[in-house]
């Protein structure tokens, strides 16, 4: 039986739909899963198996439940073998290769496949999703190798390693090691599964591991965004650029959600900085400079001020540049919790009407289409961050700060090593970030003549995620570093301020050259457990 869980102190699977938020606690946070006590709820789940059972016994022929599967659809399988022939759809397809997935993908993934059996188009037993509860309520997590699914007939290879766990094969993560999938169930005193009729084709097709990774790429994308804007802040006031390009009335003029949502967070961020200076102040001093430069004759010839009345366009153009991301963001939850929330394996039993469905809802286009468009606006947020880095090392653009934000030029070098790393983070985000989406091949008897590759572009996805997440990471001590060498750490806004001294709690000013892949470590461990403050926008 599944572990019986208040369900105020547990996510509920239930009529409702999952929200983004509930599936990170469970997958990231370890918040527990109840499946609802709705007495209507759980009839309808059973109604689904009933109508299944008596299609088999008027003896009706079902895809993949008393045929074969894919291109063997033809072949008709004789009543005394259907529990072996889902049992065995779990062998054939445990061929993936590749590290394991990260536990809180495939943790999301197994959430996922409960809220998506209990609909009640899938015709599984209760105890099916109960096994699934159970895997989740008590920590035992499958070992899901990364490369396997096309994305068609949705994550069949990854979605046959969770299964195989809940029937007593395979290893799972368990209390901190990889262990024998048995073992880990014996200790917990969890029954193995025994499949039954369609049990394991509903299983393992489906979009939910795919969705499962998209869910953990967009909450870190997220972080990782509103970090950068407080990253792109603190240059600001290192630089002495102006929060004037971030007025409202700028923005309101241009109408896009996302462009206004950024400016007002940088807005937010850069409230009461002293190191932030207004356009007139900066108009002031070019025109004094331009004043002294003509002299007293009012001489008409051309005369050079010490600084420009405007910004480079990585400081100037934020909101127009990075809005964009801000509504993808918003885009891709959407679609997640939309796939998150739907019925999409093959085929579907209608319990209200008796009917079977043979469908495509495994196909994984959506979260394809969206992890692919995510993957661009995080190299392109890659690619800002870059220029700022270029901007804070070059004393030719930094306004006063010394090459490479070395104290001491020439003797120390300074964050010289640092922006050669982050160069090649940004490359290597920007090779990462290529659709996946169209690249297509027919495969599985040509059955499979089209696929989404929709799980390459959630993992890739991860991967550019995961890059950045050390780009970031540099770029912050970098700006710390800038804004130290300002002796500006107490005039900085309301916003960047905790953040730089979260930074400065684990990283020192750098006087002399050391190593720094520790600090950088440092860095992207508190970005991990999210305890650099950011604005929620």
């Amino acid at each position: 039986m599944a572990t019986l869980i208040a369900p105020t102190a547990a996510v509920c699977i239930s009529e409702n739909h999952l929200s983004l938020n509930e599936i990170i606690a469970v997958a990231r946070h370890g918040q527990s899963v109840a499946l609802s006590t709705d007495e209507e709820f759980r009839r309808r789940i059973g109604r689904g198996r009933e109508a299944l059972e008596r299609k088999l016994a008027a003896g009706e022929v079902v895809y993949g439940v008393n045929t074969g599967f894919g291109g063997n659809a033809r072949y008709v399988i004789p009543s005394d073998e259907l529990a072996h022939h889902q049992q065995n759809l779990l062998e054939f397809l445990s061929c993936g290769v590749g590290e394991p997935l990260p536990e809180e993908a495939v943790r999301a993934a197994i959430l996922l496949r409960a809220n998506a059996l209990a609909r009640g188009f899938s015709a599984v037993r209760l105890v099916v999703i109960e096994r699934l509860l159970d895997l989740l309520n008590h920590r035992i997590t499958p070992v899901v190798p990364r490369f396997g699914s096309v994305g068609a007939s949705g994550d069949l290879c990854p979605s046959a390693y969770i299964a195989r766990v809940m029937a007593g094969r395979g290893e799972a993560f368990y209390k901190g090691c990889r262990a024998p999938a048995a073992e880990a169930l014996r200790a917990e005193g969890i029954d193995r599964l025994e499949l039954e009729a369609k049990e394991g084709l509903a299983l393992l097709n489906g979009t939910t591991v795919m969705t499962g990774v998209a869910s953990i790429v967009v909450d870190e994308a997220a972080y990782l965004f509103r970090l950068s804007l407080g990253v792109l802040a603190m240059a600001a006031e290192a630089l002495g650029s102006s929060p004037d390009y971030y007025h409202p009335a700028i923005h309101l003029a241009k109408h896009h959600p996302g462009q206004l949502a950024v400016a007002e967070m940088l807005n937010s961020l850069l409230f009461d900085s002293k190191l932030a200076v207004p356009l007139d102040e900066i108009r002031g001093r070019v025109e004094e400079a331009n004043r002294r430069a003509n002299g007293s004759h009012g001489s008409h010839g051309v005369a050079a001020a010490d600084e420009s009345i405007q910004s480079p366009y990585s400081l100037r153009c934020a909101p127009q540049g990075l809005g964009p991301i801000e509504e993808t963001l918003a885009q891709c939850r959407t679609v997640i919790e939309r796939e998150a929330n739907s019925v999409n394996d093959n085929p579907l039993i209608d319990p209200a009407t008796d009917r079977v469905y043979h469908t495509g809802n495994f196909y994984g286009a959506h979260i394809a289409r969206a992890m692919d468009g995510l993957k661009l606006d995080l190299a392109n947020l890659a690619n800002w961050l870059h220029s700022l880095m270029a901007l804070l090392m070059d004393d030719r653009f930094s306004n006063g700060l010394p090459p490479s934000l070395s104290p001491h030029v020439g003797v120390y070098q300074g964050f010289k090593g640092m922006q050669i790393v982050h160069t090649s983070l940004v490359t290597a985000i920007r090779h990462w970030c290529a659709p996946s989406l169209i690249h297509t091949l027919p495969t599985e008897q040509f059955n499979q003549d089209i696929v989404s590759l929709g799980t390459h572009s959630a993992l890739t996805a991860m991967d550019v995620a995961r890059l950045l997440r050390s780009a970031v990471a540099i770029a912050l001590l970098s700006t710390a570093q800038a804004i130290d060498l300002r002796a500006g750490g107490g005039r900085l806004g309301a916003g960047t301020r905790p953040i730089y001294r979260t930074i400065r709690a684990v990283s020192a000013f750098v006087e002399a050259d050391r190593a720094l892949d520790r600090d950088i470590a440092a860095v992207s461990g508190l970005i991990d457990r999210r305890e650099i403050p950011v604005l929620n926008g």
